[in-house]
């Protein structure tokens, strides 16, 4: 009984130890640099607040990371949510302005149809109560939370299996 006492203590101890020098990167330390995306398609930047990547996070994770967990998309896995991909889709979705009208209203990777009775968006709200009250700003953020995490999580992010 002691030998697992002190066991656990030991466990207990190193995690502890792990926590404090081995710690996740958090927006409030994120410098301007790594939390400016490009805005629209012009090119034109945004610095996101601190307060406005944590709200991305906490906003994605709630309503979009049950089919995109790391930047995958599970009902794709050829297409993710990585800067490549983004950028490849028609129209671009490599800025926030653009990301922000596909969460409104999705369409295909080619623009062709409309995907909102099938993806979760501002349109098909009533099939997907998640969207319903997502303001003009908390899309703002879900979309520099998405642009940010290539730069975060590297080849993590939109890494589909080999790394989820």
């Amino acid at each position: 009984m002691i030998k697992k006492n002190m066991i656990s203590l030991l466990l207990m101890t190193l995690f502890i130890l792990l926590n404090c020098f081995i710690s996740p990167v958090y927006s409030t330390e994120l410098d301007e640099a790594t939390r400016t995306v490009i805005f629209d398609s012009s090119s034109k930047t945004i610095t996101l607040t601190p307060e406005q990547v944590k709200r991305g996070k906490r906003l994605f994770n709630n309503s979009c990371a049950q089919c995109h967990n790391g930047g995958i998309t599970k009902t794709n896995p050829n297409i993710g949510l990585e800067s490549e991909s983004l950028s490849l889709a028609t129209p671009a979705r490599d800025n926030i302005l653009n990301l922000i009208d596909y969460i409104k209203a999705p369409t295909s990777y080619d623009g062709q149809n409309s995907i909102a009775e099938l993806h979760p968006s501002i349109k098909s709200a009533e099939i997907f109560p998640k969207m319903r009250n997502l303001t003009d700003e908390d899309l703002l953020s879900i979309a520099g939370y998405i642009l940010l995490q290539p730069r975060i999580a590297q080849e993590k992010w939109g890494g589909g299996k080999i790394y989820y």
